[in-house]
């Protein structure tokens, strides 16, 4: 009978009173809000790269704006860039609903949507940084292949990914290793193979400059044996509180800024700019 009860207040179809219902969802809400600060209250407080994975727990709202310059000179957008919500519904586990982004072609290509991520993530051990500031975490994501006129994946991808972070007072270094699988059409797309480096500064409050290293190897398909990599230094800056006057809030703006250049012959791009709003919450 209390399932059932739970169910029709969660579907908005309470048997009791529609103050019931608002004392109830603010109870929700305070409890997931409470949880997700002891979370993070038990990692160190660095700020989201740029570009690259990471090994700590996020609760944003987050949109990236990205402009690729191809080897031909042409320019191409993406808005969106395939970022979303970072949620943590339990103790130490992060879960991401990451719709796709809309691609705009300066090279010819058709204009359309990108793919559709949906990501698990779970802390497995950590501590802040009075405590030896420190991160090991595992990922796995499961790439949809929601993209219209070539804009993504011929078939959907998983790619588990290993992730950890050790902070040396303001200086933190992040390393992610990880490997896109495709369930399907691997002979002519192949598998992948992510490695990740992210050195960060913490600058006063809100100024964390950094310098990431992203690299993919291709393992079978067209490109078998080939690397690209990237220097992408960034700054991000932030978290800028929404409400002040609240020190429990958990409301408030972190902003970044990066360019990725290519330091290997093979890439498909050769430079980026990458524009990050994230809303916390």
């Amino acid at each position: 009978m209390r399932r059932i009860l739970f169910l029709l207040m969660f579907l908005g179809l309470s048997p009791f009173s529609a103050e019931a219902d608002d004392n109830f969802v603010e109870d929700f809400a305070h409890k997931w809000q409470a949880r997700a600060t002891r979370t993070q209250a038990k990692q160190p407080k660095w700020a989201v790269p740029m570009i690259s994975p990471f090994p700590q727990l996020a609760q944003v709202y987050r949109t990236d704006m990205t402009r690729q310059i191809t080897p031909a000179g042409d320019v191409n957008w993406n808005f969106g860039s395939g970022k979303g919500f970072n949620l943590i519904p339990f103790a130490n586990t992060q879960i991401d609903i990451l719709p796709p982004g809309y691609a705009v072609h300066g090279d010819g290509g058709e204009d359309g949507i990108g793919d559709t991520t949906l990501l698990l993530k779970y802390r497995f051990a950590s501590a802040n940084e009075q405590h030896g500031s420190y991160i090991v975490s595992g990922a796995l994501a499961w790439t949809i292949p929601t993209g219209s006129h070539k804009n993504g994946a011929p078939s959907a991808v998983l790619t588990p990914t290993l992730l950890t972070g050790k902070g040396f007072g303001n200086f933190a270094l992040m390393s992610s290793l990880g490997g896109g699988l495709p369930t399907s059409q691997t002979a002519t797309s192949g598998r992948t193979i992510h490695w990740n480096t992210v050195a960060q500064y913490h600058v006063k409050k809100y100024f964390f400059p950094e310098l990431e290293l992203n690299s993919t190897t291709y393992v079978g398909g067209s490109r078998d044996g080939k690397t690209q990599m990237f220097l992408s230094p960034g700054i991000l800056f932030g978290k800028f509180s929404l409400k002040p006057e609240d020190t429990n809030s958990r409301i408030g703006i972190v902003a970044g800024v990066a360019f990725q250049t290519a330091v290997t012959s093979i890439h498909t791009y050769n430079h980026a700019g990458v524009v990050s709003v994230r809303f916390a919450f």
